[in-house]
């Protein structure tokens, strides 16, 4: 919140009901389990029975003349600040309006802003703004969310908020690790104490929705944009109405329940290509208790794996494995 308070067909829908899936290692713990917020969210659910898409993302140059790298140097953010207008009812185009003509009075701008219908960048992300406090304005993008009137409006704008969230992780080839590189106003002002916003806590209070539920929707989206170049994917399936799919095949011969009784995820392997030997991926990792689409096996030192991705495998020491 800124000053001045103007401040796969099928499975695509149920990749999303099913929780994000993949996870980041180094996130998992103590990060609250995102197959667990997934259950929570009924915002979530609607996107994905809707089969609600993001739109795509407007560039155009705002009034903000203020031209400053960030801590680390032109283009390089640390993460990204979530914010919510307080302004009922403004659309991203009304926002934007009146920041490009506002903003010297108010002494704040954004780089963004998002309603249900539209995502507007108004300002080079590779440069800082002011929306947080000093430390947050040298190190963070920073995405303002319109307050909107009905709860599709609303899945929609968050939908479209986790998307910008998502695709800017990305394009600064950074990770996703909720409450480091995605963060709250409420967070920045406990963080570093130059602001007293709470943003958007309140505000999604107000639709039982919550940041880790947030968290949920951005990492379903950051793991399929990165495997596919899609928010959902880039494959249908014939079967499996339950399971995540991201093997690539139109084809898949089963699906396998996941998980690791002794661990917060479940570790996910990749052949090498030189050696044949299965190696653990030290960045990413499947959430536990969540069911994927097999389109092939194969036994490696008396374990079977099977393929859950392009290139990725599960073993079946975590697996529960269902033929078609």
């Amino acid at each position: 919140m800124v000053s001045k308070k103007r401040l796969m067909a099928t499975l695509a829908t149920s990749v999303a009901l099913a929780g994000a899936g993949y996870v980041t290692v180094n996130q998992v713990v103590p990060q609250v389990s995102i197959q667990q917020t997934a259950k929570a969210s009924a915002i979530n659910d609607y996107i994905a029975a809707n089969n609600i898409k993001p739109v795509s993302i407007q560039n155009e140059e705002g009034t903000f003349d203020q031209w400053f790298g960030y801590s680390n140097g032109v283009g390089k953010p640390i993460g990204v600040v979530v914010h919510e207008t307080a302004t009922p009812g403004a659309s991203a185009r009304n926002e934007v309006t009146y920041f490009n003509r506002e903003w010297r009075n108010a002494q704040t701008y954004v780089h963004a802003f998002v309603d249900a219908n539209e995502i507007i960048n108004i300002h080079n992300t590779d440069y800082g703004v002011w929306g947080a406090g000093h430390t947050a304005n040298n190190n963070y993008v920073q995405v303002e969310l319109c307050e909107v009137n009905t709860t599709d409006q609303f899945a929609r704008s968050v939908a479209n908020d986790a998307y910008y969230i998502a695709s800017k992780l990305i394009q600064y080839n950074l990770p996703f690790t909720p409450g480091k590189t995605v963060v709250s106003h409420d967070d920045i002002s406990k963080m570093y104490g130059e602001t007293n916003h709470n943003d958007p806590i309140g505000y999604f209070n107000n639709w039982g929705y919550s940041m880790s539920q947030l968290y949920e929707l951005i990492g379903q989206y950051y793991n399929n944009l990165k495997n596919n170049g899609t928010t959902d994917g880039n494959g249908s399936t014939n079967g499996g109405d339950d399971a995540n799919n991201n093997t690539g095949d139109k084809d898949v011969i089963g699906v396998t329940q996941v998980n690791n009784p002794d661990g917060s995820y479940v570790p996910i392997y990749m052949f090498n290509e030189d050696t044949g030997l299965p190696e653990k991926q030290t960045v990413r990792a499947l959430a536990n208790n969540t069911p994927w689409a097999v389109a092939e096996t194969k036994t490696f030192n008396g374990h079977v794996y099977y393929r859950v991705s392009v290139k990725e495998w599960v073993m079946d020491t975590y697996s529960q494995y269902s033929a078609f």
